[in-house]
């Protein structure tokens, strides 16, 4: 009779452990772990959200030259024949030398963008969750050190293109000329491409950065159910 009653208990109780699996499966599964490469793939929609939201902004007129987070400003180096070009009433020149700088960034950033599309589409993040848990930019960063050296290579020779578009090469000539024209000051051949170039890769980092930090600390801004799941890792 105990034996019955010991088959009987056991029976039921499977019964109600299967029928209770049935429930639980039917159950939205919220907690379920994400892997690398959905990580990976998380930080990549971040960074192109940044492309599109933000570093199309730099490729509007005044993107660069009325964005302070990004303006361009003279080296330090040439700071001195801004400085001296006000002091003689010159203020005018020496403001459309500042604008022409960032007009040029701002048309080079515009032919570019695509570059960066690609670089973040070809990215592989080797330590996709350490990324993840770190800094708010630490994606940003990541993408700067893979893509910086060869994304230079490319602006480089479009902002260089820019600078003659824009007529930025003509006004810097004539701008350093006129400094040059100037009693007991010391001649400058200032080249601004490679400075410029620096600077604009700078602005578009920056950019994507602001994004990034967006995501990470507002909830509302993770507009994609990978976003959510993602980015919800590291709250």
């Amino acid at each position: 009779m105990i034996r019955k009653s010991l088959v009987f208990l056991l029976i039921f109780n499977l019964t109600a452990c299967a029928e209770l699996q049935q429930v639980v499966s039917q159950l939205p599964q919220t907690g379920s772990v994400l892997g690398t490469t959905d990580i990976a793939a998380g930080l990549r929609q971040a960074l192109d959200l940044g492309i599109d939201k933000q570093v199309t902004k730099l490729t509007q007129t005044d993107g660069f030259f009325k964005n302070d987070l990004v303006k361009i400003l003279l080296p330090e180096e040439l700071q001195k024949v801004d400085k001296a070009l006000r002091d003689i009433g010159l203020s005018s020149l020496a403001d459309e030398g500042l604008k022409v700088l960032n007009r040029a960034a701002e048309d080079a950033v515009k032919e570019a963008t695509p570059i960066f599309v690609n670089a973040v589409k070809d990215i592989t993040f080797a330590d996709a969750k350490d990324i993840l848990l770190g800094n708010n930019d630490a994606a940003t960063q990541y993408l700067t050190t893979k893509t910086q050296t060869d994304l230079y290579a490319k602006f480089n020779p479009v902002i260089k293109n820019s600078f003659s578009k824009v007529g930025a090469d003509e006004i810097w000539s004539n701008l350093i000329t006129k400094y040059n024209a100037l009693p007991f000051t010391k001649n400058v051949n200032a080249d601004l491409t490679d400075y410029v170039t620096g600077e604009a890769l700078k602005g578009v980092y920056n950019m994507i950065a602001v994004e990034e930090t967006e995501i990470r600390t507002k909830a509302s801004s993770r507009t994609t159910e990978l976003l959510q799941k993602v980015f919800a890792l590291q709250d």
